[in-house]
Parts: C-alpha cells; sequence; structure tokens
C-alpha cells in the first residue's frame, strides 16, 4: 500500500461501505461477486473472522445481520431473485481472481 490508511479513516469507509450496501438493494450479491469477487456476505464473514481475531465473538447470522442491516432470511426473501446462469458464470470467473 503506498500510503497507510488510519484505522480511523478504515472504520469510516467500512461504515460507508455498509450503509451504501444497505441502500443499494438492486446490486445482488451475485452480481457483485461477478464483478468484484465479494458480496455482502464475504464482508460479513470478513468482519466475523476480525472480531474472533480481536478476542470477540461473533456469529456468522450476527454478522450477517449486521451488514446486511436485518437478519438474513429477510434479506434474502425480500431482495435476492434467482441467480442466471449468466451471472454464475461472471461469478465463478471473477472469484477465480481471489486465488
Amino acid at each position: 500500500m503506498a500510503k497507510e490508511i488510519s484505522d480511523a479513516a478504515a472504520a469510516a469507509a467500512f461504515r460507508r461501505l455498509v450503509t451504501h450496501l444497505q441502500h443499494r438493494h438492486d446490486a445482488e450479491n451475485i452480481d457483485l461477486m461477478g464483478l468484484a469477487g465479494f458480496c455482502r456476505n464475504c464482508l460479513a464473514d470478513w468482519v466475523m473472522e476480525a472480531t474472533s481475531a480481536e478476542g470477540g465473538e461473533m456469529t456468522r447470522d450476527e454478522a450477517r445481520e449486521a451488514i446486511h442491516g436485518m437478519p438474513m432470511a429477510d434479506w434474502k426473501a425480500k431482495y435476492q431473485g434467482e441467480a442466471t446462469e449468466e451471472q454464475l458464470k461472471k461469478m465463478k470467473e471473477s472469484v477465480a481472481k481471489n486465488a
């Protein structure tokens, strides 16, 4: 990284990203995966892992609720559509770049 980002700036940017993703329900997880190789669920997993690394406890469901702004089941019922073959193909190609 060219310039170190302060923890405060990183935390503020993270909160803004979460708020943005909670507002943009039209950006489905499958599309985020296809474009960027990560989605809301990945972000929740990273939060859960970071919490654990700091000695805290957070379940996967708690982390996903924190990121989605509601329980995962509610979010899926309201906003998640059925993935198309094209979306799944793009996701696989994108995720392969993460390795």
